[in-house]
């Protein structure tokens, strides 16, 4: 962050010097939301849930060397050499200070959201321009009303583009984090289930994803997944330049000839309008062509050439949990997809085990949540996936896994294993996983299936 004064913030948030008096041209260089990690001389800016309440721990986070803090009360007592700044609300200063700040830096600014991938396409997005531009993009899981703001107060002059991933649960959330950003370019990856049981149908969480254009530049381009029916019903609707993606002829950025050995990559033949040419995409599954395309999307609208644009999808590293390959002695492979699911990224999943040519294939998979009254039916076909993709064996750990449990074992699968928590499941997952075999794991993010990839690595050799 690069140096804000009190009185800067002052004007962004609205808010009113209290307590203490204390010097306007202070300067501020970072903010902090959590008081367990508090970094010295930055504002402390306590946030409100329906479970937690951070003006607790305003006190513990300025003895810890926040220099001040925003707060939505008056205080009790006031420590000497801080300050405070009253505001109405502390997440809506947030974003007003984030909306302020962004204000700093003229630099275009690439939203990206959709129901699965987003956090592939942003990370596959930043890459690619990197080979151009200095990049600043969203982190782990900052995709929400306080992680955008977060990311956009890490802007600093050197920075010459910016990568958000906007995530959502409920209708308008999307057009909130639209309002703080107002991206120059936006990308949707497809319409799929994730969150239905909130928003009710595939119709309204599309809806929801289009709040995307609510705040965008006049003009600015959008990409979309050419492939996806959904999508395809924005087609002359928009009043800004679409840019379609996908496998089919008419899409502007088309791929084809798709290949994957199984175990390291895929290739591809890629079209554009300005381009043809072959890429080696270091990750695995053919649903990776859906990131790149939307990436060279990007980067040609903002003048990357095709060396330019094939060294940068050849740099692209998936975030933790996302699909990372782990390979441990004994000639096990580990598919650590555990950061979250629903059952689009479940069908990617399950082809990309049945990619694992000549090996033993092991799915530990769990539950997908906020599926609603449609859950048990999305389990169920769950199952079916694995059946489809050749699975040896599948473990289903959860609540409704038992359906994912019953789906694949009437689809045929040899051995399927159910289990109502983690722990009873290790000792299957011990008999099963031995020398030869590809073992994928995958649930919603509150299952922490994290837990049985460390299992895995702790009960299998390091690779010689």
């Amino acid at each position: 962050m690069e140096p804000i004064t009190i009185r800067e913030i002052l004007e962004a948030v609205g808010g009113t010097l209290i307590g203490r008096e204390a010097d306007p041209d202070t300067v501020i260089t970072r903010v902090d939301t959590d008081s367990r990690s508090i970094h010295p001389g930055s504002l402390f800016i306590p946030l409100e849930g329906e479970r937690f309440d951070g003006h607790s721990f305003i006190n513990s986070a300025l003895e810890a060397g926040a220099a001040g803090c925003l707060t939505a009360r008056e205080r009790e007592s006031y420590q000497e050499g801080k300050f405070y700044i009253k505001v109405r609300s502390t997440q809506r200063a947030l974003r007003d200070l984030a909306r302020y700040y962004k204000k700093k830096f003229p630099i275009p600014l690439v939203a990206v959201t959709g129901s699965v991938g987003k956090t592939t396409t942003k990370d596959m997005i930043a890459a690619v321009l990197g080979e151009k531009y200095q990049v600043l993009k969203t982190e782990g899981n900052f995709n929400n009303a306080v992680g955008l703001p977060l990311t956009l107060l890490r802007l600093e002059r050197r920075h010459e583009i910016c990568v958000l991933e906007m995530g959502m649960n409920h209708a308008g959330e999307i057009e909130y984090l639209s309002e703080t950003a107002e991206p120059d370019m936006a990308a949707i990856t497809n319409i799929g289930d994730s969150h239905i049981e909130n928003l009710g149908s595939r119709e309204n969480i599309l809806k929801a994803k289009c709040e995307i254009f609510s705040h965008m530049a006049p003009g600015g381009p959008v990409v979309l997944n050419g492939d996806d029916p959904m999508l395809r019903r924005l087609e002359g609707t928009l009043d800004r330049p679409i840019l379609w993606c996908g496998t089919g002829e008419n899409c502007d950025y088309q791929a084809y000839d798709i290949e994957t050995d199984g175990a390291t990559h895929i290739s591809c033949q890629i079209r554009t309008p300005r381009m043809k040419c072959g890429v080696d995409i270091p990750a695995l599954g053919e649903h990776m062509v859906y990131p790149v395309l939307t990436a060279v999307a990007v980067a040609e609208h903002f003048g990357l050439q095709a060396d330019e644009i094939i060294r940068g999808v050849q740099a692209f590293l998936p975030t933790k949990m996302r699909m990372n390959v782990i390979r441990r002695g004994g000639d096990v492979i580990i598919l650590n997809d555990a950061y979250n699911a629903n059952p689009q990224s479940m069908r990617a999943a399950a082809a990309v085990l049945g990619d694992a040519r000549g090996r033993r294939k092991v799915a530990v998979v769990g539950d997908m949540l906020e599926l609603g009254g449609s859950s048990a039916m999305f389990h169920l076909a769950v199952g079916q996936y694995f059946a489809q993709a050749g699975a040896d064996c599948v473990i289903a750990v959860g609540h409704d896994a038992q359906e994912i449990a019953r789906g694949a074992r009437e689809a045929g699968v040899a051995k399927v294993y159910y289990f109502s928590d983690r722990e009873q499941a290790k000792a299957a997952i011990l008999e099963e996983v031995h020398a030869g075999t590809t073992v994928l794991v995958k649930a919603s993010r509150a299952m922490a299936f994290e837990e049985f990839v460390s299992f895995i690595v702790d009960h299998t050799p390091e690779q010689a």
